[in-house]
C-alpha cells in the first residue's frame, strides 16, 4: 500500500516514515501544505496521512481542498490539537480520521489499516483468492492452508495483486503502490520480486496463481 505522510516535523516524519516502511508499505513524504498537496493531486495513494499545522497551507485547508476536487482517499489527520471542536473542524474539512499527538506507532498503524480496509471495502481485513490467503492485519499469508514465508516487500506486492484478482496490473501500477516517489522505474525490481513470489506461491500447486503477460504485466488468477 502506498500512503502519503504530510508532517512538517522532520523527526516524526522519519520516524513514522521507517515504522511503515518495515511494514512493507511505502512512503511519500511532504514537508509542506503546499507540496503535499500537489502529490496528494498527481499521484495515487491508498491513504494520506495529515497534520494539521503545516507551512504555506494548513492541513484543513489542504483537506477542504481534496476534497473539492473529488479526491476520495481516505484521509487520517495528525494534530497537537485535541478538542472537540479542533476535532469537529478537523472531521468537517473531510478527513476520515484524527489522531491526536503524542500517539504510540501502533495506535496510528491500527487507524490506518482500518481506514484502508474500509476504503478497500474488506470489513475483515482478509484477501481471499482460491486457495490463497492473505491477512493484512496480521501479516499473514498462506496458500492451501501452508503458511508463506514473505518479506514485506513481497507481502506488499502479493497484496497489490490480491486486491486486483483477475486484472491485468504493469510494473509501473506496482511501482507506483509498492515503492515510492523517488523510485527508479528503469530497475527490473519488479519482474525479481514477481519471481521470488511465484516460487513461493505457486510452488507446489496444481494450479499456478501468478502469470507473466510478456510486454504487459501481470495478472493474478485462476486462468491455467
Amino acid at each position: 500500500m502506498r500512503i502519503l505522510l504530510i508532517e512538517d516535523e522532520k523527526r516524526l516524519s522519519d520516524v513514522i516514515k521507517k515504522g511503515f516502511v518495515e511494514q512493507g508499505f511505502a512512503i511519500d513524504q511532504a514537508f509542506d501544505g503546499e507540496e503535499g498537496q500537489y502529490l496528494a493531486e498527481n499521484e495515487q495513494y491508498d491513504l494520506i496521512i495529515l497534520d494539521l499545522m503545516l507551512p504555506k497551507v494548513d492541513g484543513i485547508t489542504v483537506c477542504k481542498n481534496l476534497r473539492k476536487k473529488e479526491i476520495k482517499t481516505p484521509v487520517l489527520m495528525l494534530t497537537a490539537k485535541d478538542t472537540v471542536e479542533d476535532i469537529a473542524a478537523g472531521l468537517d474539512s473531510g478527513a476520515d480520521d484524527y489522531l491526536a499527538k503524542p500517539f504510540s506507532f501502533i495506535e496510528l498503524r491500527s487507524r490506518v489499516q482500518a481506514l484502508i480496509r474500509r476504503s478497500h471495502n474488506s470489513p475483515n481485513g482478509t484477501l481471499k483468492f482460491a486457495d490463497l490467503e492473505l491477512d493484512p492485519i496480521k501479516h499473514t499469508a498462506t496458500r492451501a492452508e501452508e503458511g508463506l514465508n514473505l518479506t514485506p516487500k513481497e507481502f506488499a506486492v502479493l497484496e497489490f495483486l490480491l486486491r486486483h484478482k483477475n486484472e491485468v496490473v504493469t510494473r509501473t501500477m506496482i511501482i507506483e503502490h509498492v515503492w515510492d516517489y523517488n523510485f527508479d522505474g528503469m530497475s527490473n525490481i519488479v519482474d525479481v520480486f514477481i519471481a521470488t513470489l511465484r516460487r513461493k506461491v505457486d510452488k507446489n500447486a496444481k494450479t499456478k496463481l501468478l502469470h507473466t503477460l510478456h510486454g504487459i504485466g501481470y495478472e493474478l488468477s485462476e486462468k491455467g
